[in-house]
């Protein structure tokens, strides 16, 4: 049996420093929003930063595509962790607005446990040049990221003060420490074309296809969130809270497990057949929940699928690198990163809009149809509840007495 080769000291650094990042990540993920409440912004303000979080990590991470190789990547990855120190120790330190837009604006900061971002973008375009298995590299990537965010998460239970996001800039001194000692092998080196040429000169069609691919992915996505499953067990099979936070812990398990496991099953079947069969097996097993005749079901159905939804993830991530231009990893990993991030927040902005049609389209299809009235409609109509329109019997025996004295 041949023996797995260990990690290169590039890859560990680069490993380390996302490991850090996500930490903190994973605690912004569940203290930002409670931070912004607490400090009596209005729902227009918090608005407004949430959007800038956004556009931030898309500019940015545009930016990185375009210029990242001109500049450097080591230096892009250096200059990231110093305006995420900065950016984090605003959100722990102040409630100025105007200093919380900025932040958000650096594309460092992230409600994400695991982000999509300039960051992600970086480390995916140098980690093909920290060793030779690039899948196995991705898996361990991602599997250090997820249980380090998971770890994140849970530390908000000991600390829950705005102070405490002064983890951020903590991490980010770790990150910067690594990111400083990587070796010039995770920059494009002898790749490096004589007469410098525009991002994606050779490989934009490829790009642009999984672009759009992946995109379509996020936006289905974005209509099931974890928000929602939780809404679901709870209204159809009666799941209490301790429930769901056994079954989501054992989630983010399961998608460690599947990261290892999508390394093992590439080997064997290749990357792209990975991606395509454990992805469509796992839509499946996610149809099965809103199935599914009780409880245990629900949640066999539910940990299925996410021990092999994740399975793409570093997958698809080699794949991307492996089949554009070297020269043009960087910029490879940011639009299609970017890609993905844009459309997940869209699906519940959609299904809002299909709602306001239904409501739109029954109101003027419908307001000028006359309704059929009835008895008792006369009578609400009058105030005289209860009352029938018709004449009773005693009320007409009174009537022909009152006629026959006379």
């Amino acid at each position: 049996m041949r023996q797995q080769q260990s990690l290169s000291p590039d890859a560990r650094r680069i490993i380390a420093a996302q490991a850090a990042r996500a930490l903190a990540y994973g605690l912004g993920s569940v203290l930002i929003g409670v931070t912004l409440a607490h400090r009596g912004l209005s729902d227009t303000a918090v608005g407004v930063i949430l959007a800038s979080l956004l556009a931030g990590i898309a500019a940015v991470s545009v930016l990185i595509a375009r210029y990242g190789d001109r500049i450097g990547r080591r230096r892009c990855y250096r200059l990231l962790f110093v305006a995420m120190a900065v950016s984090g120790s605003v959100f722990a330190l102040t409630a100025w607005l105007p200093a919380l837009i900025l932040a958000a604006l650096t594309g460092t900061v992230s409600t994400d446990v695991v982000e999509s971002g300039p960051f992600t973008s970086l480390e995916q375009a140098m980690l093909p040049h920290a060793g030779s298995e690039t899948t196995r590299l991705f898996g361990t990537y991602n599997t250090v990221a997820t249980l380090a965010g998971s770890l994140g998460a849970l530390l908000a239970l000991i600390g829950s003060s705005p102070r405490s996001l002064l983890v951020y800039p903590l991490a980010a001194a770790a990150g910067l420490v690594a990111a400083a000692q990587l070796s010039p092998a995770v920059e494009r080196g002898e790749e490096l074309d004589a007469e410098p040429l525009p991002p994606l000169h050779r490989s934009r069609g490829i790009v642009m296809r999984l672009s759009a691919l992946f995109a379509l992915d996020s936006f289905g996505g974005g209509f099931v969130p974890q928000t929602f499953i939780a809404y679901l067990f709870v209204r159809k099979y009666g799941a209490s809270p301790h429930t769901l936070a056994i079954v989501f812990f054992a989630i983010g398990i399961l998608q460690a497990l599947s990261f290892q496991g999508a390394v093992r099953l590439a080997a064997r079947i290749g990357l792209l057949r990975t991606m395509v069969f454990t992805h469509l097996p796992s839509n499946l097993l996610l149809i099965g929940v809103a199935f599914a005749p009780n409880l245990p079901g629900a949640i066999a159905f539910l940990l299925a699928r996410f021990l092999l939804s994740q399975a793409d993830v570093p997958t698809r991530q080699a794949y991307v690198m492996a089949v554009v231009e070297p020269s043009e990893r960087t910029a490879a990993a940011a639009y299609t990163n970017t890609a993905r991030y844009l459309t997940r927040p869209i699906a519940p902005l959609i299904a809002g809009a299909l709602k306001s049609v239904y409501d739109l389209g029954l109101y003027a299809l419908f307001r000028r149809v006359p309704l059929r009235e009835t008895a008792g409609d006369d009578a609400r109509r009058t105030g005289t509840f209860g009352a029938s329109s018709t004449t009773s019997p005693s009320r007409s025996r009174r009537k022909r007495s009152a006629r026959s004295t006379r």
